[in-house]
């Protein structure tokens, strides 16, 4: 007779997150159902509902899981002695640019959904998770900037909310990349999104009392590196 080890809830949690991601780029968020996901993990209805009260739930969790797991591949930068803060911004951005492009087809599989306009409101949700996470990192260094006399600020705390705020903006941006990938259109709409991202990085300078081009929050051609990766599956 089988002896079942009943596991921890954060084991059982993960079980769950690493089973939805996994079916996510094999099939796409929206084909994924919540029965494929439990009988991959291999849990029961109550098993599953007692983590997560619906699918979108379970992506909200992914998404803050995901930006915990770049938080700490982030690590070394934001350890890293004689950086100042403008260096350590940059390095940041540098490193996570990387990052999106390296895991570009499983962050398109799990994520491309929440950009059509019916699913406004989960955008928003997995935005305000993935902030939650990442907020500390830019208080951190808007504060440094602050110390050293770079960024012409008063509250840092607000101030880093108010750009990860702005990167929310892009949305409509990224939707069209989306929607042309794959097509003739993909170039422009590439193009058009680097722009965008390369507008946001001179707003950010405005609002920190820094010269135009000073934070690199984008780079020539990382839209299109992006939207180039192969989604293993369009929903």
């Amino acid at each position: 007779m089988t002896r079942w080890v009943k596991k921890k809830p954060d084991a059982r949690r993960n079980e769950l997150l690493d089973s939805a991601q996994a079916l996510f780029l094999s099939k796409g968020y929206e084909a994924t159902t919540v029965a494929d996901i439990m009988e991959r993990a291999g849990v029961s209805k109550g098993g599953f509902y007692h983590h997560f009260s619906a699918k979108e739930y379970l992506l909200e969790a992914l998404a803050e899981r995901m930006a915990a797991d770049a938080l700490t591949r982030l690590e070394p930068i934001l350890d890293e002695r004689g950086l100042d803060a403008v260096a350590r911004m940059n390095a940041v951005l540098s490193q996570s640019r990387q990052l999106k492009i390296e895991d570009a087809a499983a962050i398109r599989a799990a994520f491309d959904a929440v950009f059509k306009p019916e699913n406004i409101v989960l955008y928003h949700r997995l935005n305000r998770a993935t902030g939650k996470v990442m907020l500390p990192l830019f208080v951190d260094i808007l504060r440094q900037g602050k110390a050293e006399g770079r960024f012409r600020i008063d509250d840092p705390a607000t101030t880093a909310e108010i750009i990860l705020h702005l990167g929310a903006s892009t949305r409509d941006a990224v939707a069209r990349a989306i929607e042309a990938s794959g097509t003739s259109q993909l170039e422009e709409a590439a193009t058009a999104l680097d722009e965008r991202l390369r507008q946001q990085g001179i707003a950010i300078d405005r609002i920190l009392g820094l010269p135009d081009g000073t934070i690199a929050f984008s780079e020539p051609g990382f839209a299109r590196a992006v939207m180039s990766a192969p989604a293993e599956v369009r929903s």
